[in-house]
């Protein structure tokens, strides 16, 4: 379809001025599980467009089965679910069928049976479930408790995970032969976050990572028998350590660590003595993820090179390293070698298409697609390729950026901005299927821009650590800065700029309101941090210290100091011009209070504000009817707030 026609063109009864919808009392409707305040009815031309972007499927690889086929998480219906597919070009046949989403599904090894992983209206409370092909799924755990970080010992005869209960932010690890759920039982009584990381081959010690914060974590060993835990002392100078895993014999730990690096390398640690050998070659890239074969011959590493996965292969014997063939150019999302080792499963999330999985096989040395997803009615072609910009900001910083034009336009041709902030704050922005950038690119002729502000990940442990603590308006100076560049790009118009985020995003949109409204028209922001002090007071018990770690302790005077001249509500009489908040009811990170109490605060200012509430939903809104109701809703918001200018 030619995209100048499904082009959204809002009536002129919805173009009323903000100022007169600023002054008029709070409307409310419902839809579904949502409430809406402020939003008026959606167009049909709205809906259409935003259905054109929400009807693709993707397959993440999430394990193997015994039997050589996969497990693949898609979305057929609602929700996404665990499919099975059982060679090249197979059809994806579904094997759960929950209302809820299925969060993640593991492979007991040596069987085709598997354990699952879901909640229950985004509550974050994780329950496990052991299921095979057919069949009802069997719970193993306690209603009103979290479980999660599963792993399991080669052989399949022991599973671990960590658990956490209301009101404490210790956890317990437990133990289970999957064969016999009535073997469960509480084997070490944690203290902090802590969670098994790997299980011996013999089955008797159990690897746990104690996280104290996002930037470190400490390794320990849980004898299984006795119960005793040992330290690893080589493990407390301060990094990160992921993935860590047993070698074959016990004797070693494998790792992704920044240890005596900027960036993260695969490090192998001998765990009597802490000597370390590097794995990984010499990189300027963070290695984000890593598997051995079956045989510990060749290990697969995948370096985040500026956001876009390389997936290596890495001889041991040889020390000889070569890129996997026939990868699109994308974002990993699953990588594992079959249980026999010859046989590598790569998935990946590619800019202009959801997510696929890739084999490639170490015999023949050929790459073989599985999976083909489709858009929906999109093609491939008409969809924008981010392009990769730096800017500087105000300390001379070099801060990336990806940057959705919308395609099919003349590249002089002048749009609206909206600049996207990722979450986090230790996330990053990848190039990755985003249905979002594209329709608000394509459907409403806006440049999308989604920056990796200071303290994002992918760029080193300094760039990081430049947001921490008393530092946090740093990241609100950098957009400041990307206002002065857009000012002096020709084709992007700066007085139509809009200022959109999510989760930590959503506490960015709103710094970034209360510092640069003047230059704004509006700001999105979903399940954000209003008020720092309020925020750790009231998220969950079992991720507060690890919150404390990045944002600074509210109980400290001089932070608290802080908190109290930066938080958007305590600046919300700064905000002038109109914004969208949205909210799950049931979100343990980002509590419901946050976006209430800033929506108060801005309605009192006589300011525009337009309000969804999901009863149904948590941190994100991950059923499809309501990610379809909230992108109708901000299209409309976004529409209105460049029509203005």
């Amino acid at each position: 379809m030619n995209r100048f026609f499904c082009h959204i063109l809002l009536p002129v009864s919805l173009i009323a001025s903000a100022a007169a919808l600023a002054q008029a009392p709070v409307t409310t409707r419902q839809v579904g599980t949502a409430t809406l305040q402020n939003v008026p009815e959606i167009p049909a031309e709205v809906k259409a467009s935003v259905q054109r972007y929400q009807n693709y499927r993707e397959a993440q690889f999430l394990d193997w089965l015994a039997d050589g086929s996969m497990l693949i998480r898609t979305r057929f219906g609602a929700t996404n679910q665990v499919h099975r597919v059982a060679a090249p070009g197979a059809a994806r046949t579904q094997v759960t069928f929950f209302d809820e989403p299925v969060a993640d599904a593991e492979a007991i090894p040596g069987t085709n049976r598997f354990l699952i992983e879901r909640d229950t209206g985004g509550d974050e409370w994780f329950q496990l479930y052991a299921m095979g092909l057919a069949g009802d799924a069997a719970q193993l755990t306690e209603p009103g408790t979290r479980n999660e970080s599963l792993t399991f010992s080669k052989d399949g005869r022991l599973a671990a995970w960590s658990r956490a209960v209301k009101g404490s932010g210790d956890r317990s690890i437990l133990t289970v032969d999957p064969a016999n759920p009535a073997s469960r039982r509480v084997a070490h009584e944690g203290k902090g976050s802590i969670a098994p990381a790997s299980i011996s081959n013999d089955r008797r010690r159990v690897l746990l990572q104690l996280g104290l914060s996002n930037r470190e974590d400490r390794l320990s060993l849980l004898d299984l028998a006795s119960g005793r835990v040992t330290e690893l002392g080589w493990s407390h100078e301060p990094a990160r350590y992921e993935d860590a895993r047993f070698s074959t014999d016990g004797s070693k730990v494998t790792a992704i660590t920044n240890l005596g690096s900027d960036v993260r390398r695969l490090l192998e640690f001998d765990i009597a003595t802490g000597k370390r050998t590097a794995i990984s070659p010499k990189l300027k890239w963070d290695i984000e993820a890593y598997d051995t074969a079956q045989d510990g011959a060749v290990v697969a590493y995948v370096i985040n090179e500026d956001g876009y996965s390389r997936v290596h292969l890495l001889d041991r014997s040889s020390s000889r390293s070569q890129p996997v063939p026939n990868l699109p150019n994308g974002v990993l999302t699953g990588l594992k070698f079959s249980p026999d080792g010859a046989k590598l499963a790569v998935s990946m999330s590619t800019a202009r298409s959801a997510g696929d999985v890739w084999v490639y096989d170490r015999a023949g040395g050929q790459t073989v697609r599985w999976t083909h997803s489709e858009l929906g009615p999109i093609d491939p072609a008409t969809l924008s390729e981010p392009q990769l910009i730096r800017f500087k900001s105000f300390d001379g910083l070099s801060v990336p950026a990806f940057v959705y034009r919308p395609a099919g336009l003349p590249a002089d041709a002048k749009t609206p901005v909206v600049i996207d902030i990722h979450g986090g704050p230790e996330s990053q922005t990848r190039p990755r299927w985003n249905p979002i950038s594209q329709q608000m690119a394509n459907a409403l002729d806006a440049t999308v821009i989604l920056t990796n502000v200071r303290g994002s990940d992918g760029y080193g442990t300094r760039y990081l650590n430049l947001d921490n603590g008393p530092k946090r308006e740093d990241s609100v100076k950098d957009i400041g800065a990307l206002l002065d560049w857009i000012g002096s790009q020709p084709n992007l118009d700066k007085d139509k700029v809009a200022v959109y985020g999510q989760s930590y995003g959503g506490y960015m949109s709103l710094a970034v309101m209360t510092h640069y409204s003047d230059r704004l028209v509006g700001g999105v922001e979903r399940y954000g941090i209003s008020d720092f002090i309020t925020f750790l007071t009231n998220t969950e018990s079992y991720r507060r210290n690890n919150r404390r770690a990045e944002y600074g302790d509210e109980r400290d005077p001089a932070m608290r100091a802080v908190f109290e001249r930066i938080n958007p509500l305590a600046n919300v009489s700064k905000i002038k011009k109109p914004m969208l908040v949205m909210q799950g009811a049931n979100d343990p990170r980002v509590p419901q209070s946050e976006s209430e109490q800033v929506v108060a605060g801005i309605r009192k200012n006589g300011v525009e504000t337009w309000y969804v509430l999901f009863a149904d939903e948590g941190h994100g809104f991950l059923k499809k009817q309501n990610n379809d109701l909230r992108r109708e809703v901000e299209t409309v918001f976004l529409q209105r707030l460049f029509a203005h200018r």
